[in-house]
């Protein structure tokens, strides 16, 4: 497992802006652009120590902060304070340059999300304003070991007690366990049978009763762990939205989000174009290069016109929320569906160009193959975003 930073060959300083002028976009986004190569040109990736996944993250998280790009995932409340575009282009761009850097940056947004959508006033003033900063970090708690793409599952369960709500159980896969200092957490409360009887809370890793259960190692390297409640007693003023709103405060966070994970694979998809693209012009083969062949050539635009198809998905569902503000459920599903499998199509070919160097430990396409394969399956694998895609397709 590689604990380096990937090498690799002269490759772009960054990923092409080619795209900025497609009409989804406005002059906001494009000074953006200029600031997120701006903080790409400082040491910010240079330093990141692959090696200690934990400290790199809260590194990362502070130097985003600093640089006031942290502002984008994070909102200051309320749907429409989040610009999905904005969000995009920041994971696209961050994921060119390094997986964790897209987590970090991600993360931040899904751990305040819901805060932002149904917290309270109180609330947001206490979290957002660090979380932003990147003086504290967030995490997102939803999956649990039998409760993972079913949700009603949930075991997690918390019960009012007075003034307060008290959480047992446990939650796993959970990105930041270990670091974060609050979590979004979900638990059954049993307003109901199902999903609507699921409530929301912020919990914070300090608070009595809570503990981490398991670090979880991945592929690809990023604090993970299973977090546990035994009789974790909190304030009934840490309740999101109302009680048993709990799974549509989860849907909302993840409809803002899910088109973002399918920007951070086009962020992987265009390194491994551009790695590849590098690579074949300089190889030489048979008297000739790698980029001569016409085999080579008709991998190119396979891989090329992929990655379009899937930049066309994920930036029309992000403008259709910003600007349209219509209900984007199908459309962010088919973004991340598209997006990812093809973004594992684009890598492939990438490493299969590189022969034996392309899944050498510390090589770019080694390190992009392994980053590909986790976004397949979280925020919703792909089987289910065909689910979901249908089922909205049916209510039409």
């Amino acid at each position: 497992m590689s604990t380096a930073a990937p090498s690799g060959p002269i490759a772009p300083s960054g990923p092409s802006r080619n795209f900025l002028d497609w009409p989804f976009f406005d002059n906001s986004h494009r000074a953006l652009a200029e600031k997120l190569d701006g903080f790409a040109a400082t040491d910010a990736f240079k330093n990141i120590d692959h090696a200690d996944t934990d400290k790199a993250c809260r590194t990362l998280v502070r130097s985003l902060g600093e640089a006031g790009l942290l502002e984008a995932a994070t909102g200051n409340g309320g749907q429409a304070a989040i610009d999905s575009r904005a969000v995009c282009l920041t994971r696209e761009t961050l994921a060119w340059h390094d997986g964790l850097a897209d987590f970090a940056f991600a993360m931040q947004g899904l751990g305040t999300g819901a805060i932002g959508l149904s917290g309270s006033a109180e609330l947001r003033d206490a979290v957002l304003p660090k979380a932003r900063s990147g003086e504290w970090i967030a995490a997102f708690a939803l999956s649990e070991k039998d409760a993972g793409s079913d949700v009603a599952a949930m075991g997690c369960a918390a019960r009012k007690d007075g003034e307060h709500y008290v959480l047992d159980g446990e939650k796993t896969w959970i990105s930041n366990g270990g670091i974060a200092d609050v979590y979004t957490v979900f638990a059954r409360t049993g307003e109901a049978p199902g999903t609507r009887g699921i409530s929301a809370f912020v919990v914070f890793a300090d608070d009595p009763g809570f503990s981490i259960a398991e670090r979880i190692d991945v592929i690809a390297p990023h604090p993970l762990a299973t977090i546990r409640f035994q009789n974790c007693r909190i304030p009934a003023a840490r309740l999101l939205g109302t009680p048993g709103e709990g799974f549509k405060i989860a849907m909302r966070t993840l409809d803002i989000f899910r088109a973002s994970v399918a920007a951070a694979a086009l962020g992987f998809a265009k390194r491994a174009l551009d790695e590849a693209l590098g690579h074949a012009k300089a190889r030489k083969m048979f008297g000739n290069t790698l980029s001569d062949l016409q085999l080579t050539q008709a991998a190119f635009g396979d891989m090329a016109a992929d990655i379009d198809a899937a930049a066309l998905l994920t930036y029309r569902a992000a403008w259709r929320r910003d600007v349209q503000g219509l209900p984007c459920t199908k459309e962010a599903a088919m973004a991340k569906m598209v997006a990812t499998e093809n973004a594992q199509k684009v890598i492939d070919r990438a490493v299969q160009m590189f022969g034996g160097r392309g899944v050498q430990v510390g090589q770019i396409t080694e390190h992009l193959y392994r980053e590909i394969r986790a976004l397949r399956i979280y925020e919703g694998a792909t089987e289910v975003q065909k689910l979901i895609i249908a089922r909205e397709l049916l209510k039409s």
